[in-house]
């Protein structure tokens, strides 16, 4: 068999099916609904402007003390109320998205990067290789991911973004990591690897062009469910006091502050932790309905 009768082969076994799960995500409210608020958090997170002077004051750093906690008033044009500084509530959650979204999106592209490479490795090569990564996924996995998380960043002054999401990856990947070695292990022994070996390609190119294109769609499927849990790990953790810092904004943040006030101003646990409530449901509504879709096609 020649390399682009390998490549035919796989186009054909790989086309039919992505129609199919194109064909059911159409048919599935779910995947409407998830796609629709994914769009509207992730437009929010890359233009924030756009959406935060909907309702009054659009700048979350307009602040006047002396409309500290104030109730929602919509003749003024602030329906939503006002923070514990005297700044607009909903410019703020507006603006907290981003923090929030961009932990969930590194974090799951860096889960699934880390995953893909060692599953792909040990499911590959086997013996000692296969051993070592999966020793090595067990002991990781065997810290709950909050648990590893609360001993590390409590440990540290400073935390950012980048910090928050760096150490929610350590403690996540070794779960994606077992599907993508699960499904290379499924796929090193089909018929179009084979041949690609008997043709003498490098082993670089064999992974990169028929295994991983072959194995890759679980993890994808298990990182659309992944991004809504790892919002709200983050957003736990920055209520705890142990996650983002001000004055960076998040949802987080936002809620632990606002502790003190819930029974004196319930808007300030109402607005974010709506936004919290809808972001983390969008993700999830997305990531099942691609989640079941793929399933159904693999039956079909």
């Amino acid at each position: 068999m020649t390399d682009i009768a390998i490549l035919a082969d796989e186009t054909l076994d790989v086309r039919p099916r992505g129609n199919r799960v194109w064909r059911r995500l159409r048919r599935n409210p779910e995947f409407w609904i998830g796609g629709v608020l994914v769009a509207f958090f992730v437009l929010i997170t890359v233009w924030p402007a756009s959406v935060a002077g909907l309702f009054g004051n659009g700048d979350p750093r307009a602040c006047d003390l002396a409309n500290s906690r104030g109730a929602p008033d919509a003749a003024s044009g602030h329906p939503f109320g006002f923070t514990i500084q005297g700044c607009d509530l909903y410019a703020s959650v507006v603006y907290g998205a981003a923090n929030s979204i961009i932990v969930g999106i590194v974090v799951t592209l860096g889960t699934a990067l880390i995953a893909i490479v060692l599953g792909l490795l040990a499911g590959y090569f086997g013996g000692w290789v296969d051993t070592v990564l999966s020793r090595i996924s067990e002991i990781v996995v065997s810290v709950p991911l909050l648990l590893g998380a609360v001993l590390v960043l409590n440990s540290i002054e400073s935390r950012n973004v980048w910090f928050v999401s760096a150490v929610l990856i350590a403690f996540s990947w070794p779960s994606a990591m077992r599907v993508m070695r699960t499904s290379t292990i499924s796929v090193r022994s089909r018929s179009f690897v084979t041949a690609a070996r008997a043709l003498g390609l490098p082993t670089w190119r064999i992974l990169l062009s028929h295994v991983v294109p072959n194995t890759i769609g679980p993890v994808i499927v298990l990182g659309t469910l992944q991004v809504g849990a790892v919002i709200a790990s983050e957003a736990t953790l920055t209520y705890l006091g142990i996650g983002l810092q001000a004055p960076a904004l998040s949802w987080g943040l936002q809620l632990s502050q606002a502790e003190p006030y819930f029974s004196s101003a319930p808007h300030l646990l109402y607005v974010p932790a709506a936004a919290l409530t809808l972001a983390v449901a969008g993700f999830v509504l997305l990531g099942e309905s691609v989640r079941q879709a793929g399933f159904h096609s693999l039956n079909a």
